[in-house]
């Protein structure tokens, strides 16, 4: 994933302290009330659902700013809904998740021990967010940092700086800074949160930068959640109706001009159906967006990534790839930073395209003759954030899912498999490790705290020393 960098300006003192005090300020306040009600924990996520409803029409034009232009739909859509529903859906299991678990029924249990698992809030989480989905990926790990109980402070990507300048100015009337502080990227603001003793960091972006986060959290023994990226792929079956796969992917494809960490990065379609594959996806594409310059259309968030991108097609083109452009008129617009969808055939293995997450609306076609082929191939790669597989054979869906690992995946579309709540999201190798949302965001910012009850009556009694026959025997039986 392309995303926030840690910002190579050496962090000013005044940055370091206002980071330290903040981190201060809300371990003070955790230790004074280390264990947050059901109640207590209910009203705050209720209440980061009203900072995004009060504020919804201020954030759709603050990231908007931020793009260049960003669709008002996909902000609503992918942002905005996305938090409503997180909210929901943890409220409506809460609960059950804070029950103590009962562990352990075996032969101790008759003298009257017990085990449990009592989940408990870590403290303080640390989350360094992208610019792609800002509010997304900032609310999602608070959702379930909030139900896990503990505090949070969020740094925002020096590309979010109308948003970040909005969530500071807004999110006091919601959340007192013991609770929750938004941070924006200054210079060196990144370097400095990183290193800061958090009870856990969630970071989101490149597995360049997650490397560098992820040394600089061990310095402190801070256990890290990163999710990263890379590339995707598509695997479109020849069972398979190709109409249907090809608006699937491209509106995977083509939403927030594929500028998402799972999206699909490239696509395995049969030789025989390229042409087809490539027809219908200039027909499809073009009903979506007439024109480069439509609303719902985003642009690429900066000129660097969208001078990045053109470069990429244009390496392949120089080196024999053939651009295949889904709509008419300009192919890209330096003004607008916006690069109309483009299918890229041909593209030798080693250029760019293939070898870098593209992060922009440019998909990358690949023949296969025999399913060996792409199974092969992927596992070559370093493992992907997500896999889609497009078939109706069953006995096949299988043997993918078996024979090829990702940290996601979604059968039969692309992408939705990150959407439902009550499943865990997260990478695998280098395109991450650990997982939140639902259940398992709740487990990762908690302490699975195990506790082990005696009963009145011990029976390792029986192996008190000095040993002698009885606890020879004793041990006979226990082990025999």
């Amino acid at each position: 994933m392309t995303a926030t960098p840690l910002h190579s300006v050496t962090p000013s003192d005044a940055t370091r302290n206002m980071l330290e005090e903040s981190l201060k300020l809300q371990r003070a306040a955790y230790f004074a009330h280390p264990y947050p009600s059901f109640a207590e924990r209910k009203a705050d996520l209720l209440q980061l659902k009203a900072f995004i409803q009060d504020n919804r029409d201020a954030i759709v034009d603050a990231i908007s700013a931020d793009y260049g232009n960003r669709s008002r739909h996909e902000t609503l859509f992918a942002e905005i809904f996305s938090v409503v529903d997180g909210v929901d859906h943890t409220i409506k299991h809460l609960k059950s998740w804070m029950k103590p678990q009962s562990r352990g029924v075996d032969w101790r249990n008759f003298f009257g021990a017990k085990n449990r698992v009592i989940p408990q809030p870590l403290g303080i989480v640390g989350a360094i967010v992208p610019w792609n989905f800002p509010i997304n990926l900032s609310f999602s790990g608070l959702i379930a940092t909030f139900a896990a109980g503990n505090r949070s402070m969020v740094k925002m990507s020096e590309n979010s700086r109308h948003l970040a300048k909005l969530l500071m100015e807004k999110s006091p009337k919601y959340f007192p800074k013991e609770k929750l502080a938004f941070f924006d990227e200054t210079g060196g603001v990144g370097i400095e949160f990183s290193q800061l003793k958090f009870d856990h960091l969630l970071f989101t972006g490149s597995g360049q930068t997650g490397r560098a986060v992820m040394a600089a959290a061990a310095q402190n023994l801070c256990p890290v959640t990163l999710e990263l990226g890379g590339k995707s792929p598509a695997i479109i079956c020849d069972d398979f109706p190709l109409r249907k796969a090809a608006e699937r992917l491209l509106f995977v494809k083509c939403f927030n001009a594929g500028q998402i960490c799972t999206t699909v990065d490239y696509a395995y379609v049969p030789k025989a159906k390229i042409a087809e594959f490539v027809a219908l996806s200039k027909e499809i594409v073009a009903t979506r967006y007439p024109t480069l310059d439509t609303p719902d259309f985003t642009s690429m968030i900066d000129e660097r990534s969208f001078h990045r991108v053109v470069a990429a097609m244009e390496e392949a083109r120089e080196r024999g790839a053939t651009l295949v452009q889904l709509i008419p008129g300009k192919a890209w617009d330096a003004s607008t930073h916006k690069i109309a969808p483009h299918l890229v055939l041909n593209a030798p293995d080693d250029c760019t395209l293939r070898t870098r997450e593209i992060f922009g609306p440019v998909l990358p076609v690949v023949g296969y003759e025999s399913i060996e082929d792409p199974i092969n191939a992927i596992n070559a790669r370093p493992r992907p954030l997500a896999l889609y597989p497009f078939s109706n054979d069953k006995a096949l869906i299988h043997t993918l899912l078996h024979r090829v690992m990702s940290g996601g995946v979604s059968v039969n579309d692309g992408l939705f498999h990150v959407g439902q709540h009550d499943l865990p999201f997260g990478g695998v190798g280098d395109s991450g490790m650990g997982h939140y949302h639902g259940y398992e965001g709740f487990v990762t910012f908690s302490k699975m705290r195990p506790v082990f009850y005696q009963a009145g009556f011990s029976a390792v009694k029986f192996l008190w020393p000095p040993y002698g026959k009885f606890a020879t025997k004793y041990l006979d039986f226990l082990t025999k």
